[in-house]
């Protein structure tokens, strides 16, 4: 049976001569992986260019029940990405947000919330042309909310600390080494109040930058099981400066 979906592609992997295996988060059936025939020939209706990382997708697609690899009818890249793939920053932005999204989002059930996000920050930072330098950690952070260990929210002025492994904001040093502690907590307890419509306003030196970004994938390897290193934003922050 025949199913219209978008999706956000995730990886590809050369498959034969010819074809690929693509990963792709979908809106319908969660996270998929297709297999589709002959798109590095010179005619192909589908070719590899339309599969980079974090294109996103209109589909349609076979879904057969209990898993496996599924067949792909029709596919198209809708909206076109028409910044992102040749602006540096913003290419570097994606490669980096999609290993965080690869080694994160695992999970096959549908989650048309989360799906939503990733699908609305992408065309938000295909359209953004300022403040691009701290868009990574803010979705970064808002992820979070979607996976399930989102910030507790600073209600305490006098709160020196965040505790990675808990999640929240404290007063005092935990027993414990993973936390943040003064100026950092004050810098990440300010991103939890932007959104990406004002991230304009945003300012956060490199150094500070680099600092959170750490720990904000500290704090990712601690809630998720089997996360992994990260290396991408090391290239990334090479480019932001």
């Amino acid at each position: 049976m025949l199913h219209k979906t978008r999706g956000i592609v995730f990886k590809t992997t050369n498959y034969g001569e010819s074809s690929v295996i693509v990963q792709v988060y979908t809106e319908k059936f969660g996270l998929q992986s297709y297999i589709i025939n002959g798109v590095k020939k010179p005619r192909a209706k589908i070719n590899r260019n339309m599969l980079q990382p974090l294109f996103l997708l209109d589909m349609v697609v076979y879904n057969k029940p209990g898993g496996g690899i599924q067949r792909v009818s029709e596919l198209k890249n809708e909206p076109l990405l028409q910044s992102i793939p040749y602006d540096v920053i913003k290419t570097s932005i994606v490669m980096f947000l999609n290993e965080v999204l690869y080694k994160a989002v695992k999970h096959q059930a549908t989650d048309e919330n989360l799906f939503g996000f990733i699908f609305h920050a992408i065309e938000l930072l295909e359209h953004q042309q300022e403040g691009l330098a701290n868009f990574h950690l803010l979705f970064l952070l808002k992820l979070t909310r979607y996976m399930g260990f989102y910030p507790e929210v600073n209600q305490n002025i006098n709160a020196d600390f965040f505790d990675l492994k808990e999640g929240v904001f404290k007063r005092y040093k935990p027993e414990h080494t993973l936390y943040l502690s003064p100026p950092h907590t004050q810098s990440f307890n300010m991103l939890l109040q932007y959104s990406f419509e004002d991230m304009t306003a945003l300012r956060i030196g490199n150094d500070e930058r680099r600092y959170l970004i750490n720990k904000l994938l500290e704090y990712y390897a601690l809630h998720i099981e089997n996360f992994g290193d990260v290396h991408s934003h090391e290239i990334l922050e090479e480019v932001l400066g």
